[in-house]
């Protein structure tokens, strides 16, 4: 089956979407990770990095109900869509550049900022939908 224009189109932004946070993420990772931790510890660093993550989950998912239209139901799907993309990334670099398993990297995490880190990718999936206009 052929996929519609709306299918592709929403592929297109749910990937857009996840390339805008991830790669906010990835530049700022090193920059938490490298001079922030010593500082100021983990938790702190991580809740430090939170309101300018969730700035560009903002920004990201404004720009794409903007740049790729679609109904409701495609903003909610593509933005679940870049969540599933978002939680494959975060194991791959988990895993793969910080030699970590799997359950380490989702369930050993500081109590308030892993908190604060689900909640929001949670917002990170929904957010182009709670955006969305119609």
């Amino acid at each position: 089956m052929a996929a519609t224009y709306s299918t592709v189109t929403m592929y297109k932004a749910a990937l857009t979407y996840f390339l805008m946070v991830f790669g906010t993420g990835f530049l700022l990772g090193p920059i938490r990770i490298f001079w922030l931790v010593p500082k100021v510890g983990i938790r702190t660093a991580e809740l430090m990095e939170l309101p300018i993550m969730m700035g560009m989950i903002v920004f990201s998912a404004s720009f794409i109900n903007r740049r790729f239209p679609g109904s409701k139901r495609e903003k909610l799907l593509s933005g679940l869509l870049a969540l599933g993309c978002m939680v494959g990334a975060e194991l791959g670099v988990a895993v793969l550049l910080q030699g970590r398993s799997v359950w380490d990297a989702f369930f050993n995490r500081d109590p308030v900022s892993g908190t604060a880190y689900y909640l929001s990718l949670l917002l990170f999936g929904f957010m182009p939908w709670i955006l969305a206009r119609r």
